[in-house]
C-alpha cells in the first residue's frame, strides 16, 4: 500500500515537471495519500558588464573569475556584456508519514545548460545522508549579493558535499567526501595523491538576543602514495561567523576563517576557488600550506528593498613553498579581495530585482597584481 501511494506521488510529481511548472509565486504542493511533495525553484536572469576586461566565468551565471584577471601586464579589450539564465533551478521536497524528509534539487550551471545536481539527501531523526551543504560552512556572516560564487573569506566552504551528518540541538557533526589539492615539487598536481579517509566536521550554531552566530572545524588527512613511498599530514580549518541586527533596518555581518592544510575549505583563496592544501618536498614528504580569510558587510533596508555592501579577502602563505623550491610557487595567488555594493528589491511578491557594482583584485606571490570592475543585474522569479 505504501509503495502504491509513493508511486502515485512520484507520477504526479513527474507529470508536473513535464508540464513545465508554470508558476512564479508559490511552491507546488502535491498530495497522494499521506505523502506530500513540494516543488520549488526559480527562473533567473543574470547579466554582467565587465568594464576592464572579460572576466565572466566560463561555466555561466556571469560570476567574476579571478583566473581571467590580467596580472602584471596590460589588459585586454574593455567593455564586455553578457547574459544567461543558467542559475535557474528546480527542486522537490518530500515528507513521508513516518517523518522521513527527502530533497532533490538541481540547476543549469553548465556550459551546455544541462541539469546539474545540487542537493540529493534524506533526513530522519537527526541523521542526514546524501549531498547537501558542507557542515563546515555557514551563510550567517555572508552579505547578500549577486555574484553566484559568493565572496572570498566566507564562513567555511560554500559548496555541497556527499556526507553523513548527525544534528542534535545546536550541534552538528559529519563525515564528508574530502576536498584536497596537493602539488608536487614542480608545482603541478601530485599524481600519487589519495584520499584515504573522510573529512570530519563539527559545527555549533545559535542565537543570543539580536546576534546569530556559528563556529565550526574540519579535520582531514592529506596523503600521497606511489606504491613504494608514502607520506601523510593532517589538515584542519576553523571559522566563526555572525550577524547582528543593530536595528529593525540595519544588519552587520561577518566571518573569519583559518586553515592549515585545508585551503580547499578557504573559499576563493586560490586561482579562483580553494588554494592548494600542501606540497611535496624534493624528498617526497608533505608540507602543509596555511591561509586565512574574512569578510565584513552591512545591509540596510531602504525603500522597497535593501542596500548591501561588503569587503572580503583571502591570503595564502607560500613562503615555505618558495624556500623548498616548488617551481611555480611565486606565481600562485597570494591574496584575493572583493568589494561590492548592491541594491535588491521586490516590485511584487516572489520577484527579486538587483543591481550591483563589484571590484575584484588579485595579487600573486611574486608581487604581480591585477584588478577588475564590473556591473551586474539580476531578475529572479520564485515559485
Amino acid at each position: 500500500m505504501l509503495r502504491n501511494k509513493l508511486s502515485t506521488a512520484v507520477k504526479v510529481t513527474s507529470s508536473l515537471l513535464v508540464l513545465g511548472l508554470a508558476s512564479q509565486a508559490n511552491a507546488f504542493e502535491v498530495q497522494a495519500g499521506d505523502y506530500t511533495a513540494d516543488i520549488y525553484g526559480y527562473a533567473r536572469l543574470n547579466a554582467s558588464y565587465d568594464i576592464d576586461e572579460d572576466i565572466a566565468i566560463g561555466s555561466g551565471t556571469r560570476a567574476g573569475d579571478y583566473r581571467e584577471i590580467t596580472k602584471g601586464g596590460s589588459k585586454g579589450a574593455k567593455g564586455h556584456f553578457g547574459a544567461d539564465a543558467l542559475q535557474s533551478r528546480i527542486g522537490v521536497r518530500t515528507t513521508t508519514p513516518e517523518g522521513v524528509k527527502m530533497n532533490v534539487e538541481g540547476d543549469f550551471r553548465t556550459t551546455t545548460g544541462t541539469l546539474r545536481l545540487r542537493h540529493a539527501y534524506g533526513e530522519y531523526n537527526g541523521f542526514l545522508m546524501g549531498q547537501t551543504w558542507s557542515n563546515y560552512g555557514s551563510l550567517i556572516g555572508t552579505t547578500s549579493q549577486l555574484e553566484f560564487d559568493q565572496i572570498p573569506g566566507s564562513g567555511g566552504y560554500v559548496g555541497r558535499k556527499a556526507q553523513v551528518r548527525y544534528t542534535t540541538g545546536a550541534f552538528s557533526f559529519s563525515a564528508e567526501d574530502p576536498l584536497s589539492s596537493i602539488l608536487d615539487n614542480s608545482g603541478a598536481a601530485a599524481s600519487d595523491k589519495k584520499n584515504g579517509s573522510p573529512a570530519l566536521t563539527a559545527r555549533f550554531s545559535s542565537k543570543a538576543g539580536n546576534l546569530t552566530y556559528a563556529a565550526a572545524t574540519v579535520v582531514r588527512q592529506l596523503s600521497v602514495d606511489d606504491g613504494t613511498n608514502d607520506d601523510s599530514a593532517i589538515g584542519f580549518g576553523v571559522f566563526g561567523a555572525g550577524k547582528l541586527a543593530v536595528t529593525d533596518t540595519l544588519n552587520i555581518q561577518g566571518a573569519i576563517n583559518y586553515t592549515d592544510g585545508a585551503n580547499q575549505y578557504l573559499w576563493r583563496s586560490g586561482t579562483n576557488y580553494g588554494a592548494a592544501d600542501a606540497y611535496m618536498k624534493s624528498d617526497g614528504s608533505l608540507e602543509t600550506i596555511s591561509g586565512f580569510g574574512g569578510t565584513i558587510g552591512a545591509s540596510l533596508k531602504v525603500g522597497p528593498g535593501t542596500v548591501n555592501t561588503a569587503y572580503a579577502l583571502t591570503q595564502v602563505d607560500w613562503d615555505d613553498a618558495k624556500k623548498d623550491g616548488v617551481t611555480n610557487a611565486a606565481t600562485q595567488n597570494k591574496r584575493n579581495t572583493m568589494a561590492l555594493l548592491n541594491y535588491q528589491w521586490s516590485p511584487v511578491k516572489a520577484v527579486m530585482l538587483g543591481v550591483q557594482y563589484t571590484y575584484l583584485k588579485t595579487e600573486l606571490e611574486n608581487g604581480d597584481d591585477g584588478d577588475a570592475n564590473r556591473l551586474m543585474f539580476a531578475a529572479q522569479y520564485n515559485f
